[in-house]
C-alpha cells in the first residue's frame, strides 16, 4: 500500500493519550492539533528547495530556501478541522480551504454541500486533512474534488487510516500519497476504525 506511517515517538505517545477513552474534549483537541503539526513536519520533508541570497548581521551568504512557498490545507469538515491549527503554526502564511461531504443515504456515496478554496488552488501543494481515513469514500471523493479543479499536488494527511481507507485511495487516485501516524487493524461493522479512538469529530468538539 502507498501509505507513509511515521512512527516518531512523540506522535506515538500522543496518539496513544489521544485513544485512551479516559481523554476529554480539550485535551483531546490539543493532541489532535499537535499530531497534525507533527504530521506536516514530515509530510513537507522533501519540498523542493533552492538558494537566495541573504544579509544576517555578519555578511552575506547564500542559503537554502522554499522553491514555492504556495501552500493550502484543507480540511474534510467537521472533523479536519481539528488539524488546521496543528498545520498553521508550521506554515502561518498558508492559505485555508474547506470541503464538506455528507453520505447520501440511499446510495450511500459521498455528496459535496460546501467548498470554499482559495482562488489559485491549482498552483498550491495541498495538504487535505482529515483524523481518520476508514472507508477512504470521503478522501477520495474530495482529491476528485481537487483535481476537477486543477490541483496537480495534492497530500493526504491522516491521524489514523484503516487498511480499507489506504485500499480505497491506492485504487481511485493511485498517484496521491497517504500520511498518518498509525495503520489500524481494520474497520468494525459500523465502520469504525479498530482499535481506533472513537468518532473524531464527537472528541473534538465535545458533541458526544
Amino acid at each position: 500500500m502507498n501509505v507513509n506511517i511515521t512512527n516518531h515517538p512523540l506522535i506515538q505517545h500522543k496518539l496513544s493519550m489521544m485513544r485512551s477513552v479516559d481523554t476529554g474534549c480539550k485535551e483531546f483537541r490539543e493532541l489532535a492539533s499537535e499530531i497534525a503539526g507533527l504530521l506536516c513536519y514530515e509530510v513537507t520533508r522533501d519540498l523542493e528547495m533552492k538558494t537566495a541570497e541573504i544579509t544576517t548581521p555578519i555578511t552575506t551568504a547564500t542559503l537554502p530556501v522554499l522553491a514555492n512557498e504556495k501552500f493550502a490545507v484543507v480540511p474534510i469538515l467537521r472533523a479536519g478541522l481539528g488539524m488546521v491549527d496543528g498545520v498553521l503554526n508550521l506554515i502561518p502564511n498558508i492559505k485555508v480551504g474547506h470541503i464538506g461531504l455528507y453520505r447520501d443515504p440511499n446510495t450511500l456515496e459521498p455528496v459535496e454541500y460546501y467548498c470554499k478554496l482559495p482562488t489559485d488552488i491549482e498552483e498550491r501543494h495541498v495538504f487535505l486533512v482529515d483524523p481518520m481515513l476508514a472507508t477512504g469514500g470521503s478522501a477520495s471523493a474530495a482529491i476528485s474534488l481537487l483535481k476537477n479543479k486543477g490541483v496537480k499536488n495534492i497530500r493526504c494527511v491522516n491521524i489514523l487510516a484503516a487498511p480499507e481507507g489506504v485500499r480505497r485511495i491506492n485504487e481511485d487516485h493511485p498517484d496521491i500519497p497517504v500520511y498518518c501516524a498509525a495503520l489500524d487493524e481494520c474497520l468494525n461493522d459500523h465502520g469504525y476504525i479498530v482499535p481506533g479512538l472513537g468518532d473524531a469529530g464527537d472528541r473534538i468538539f465535545g458533541t458526544k
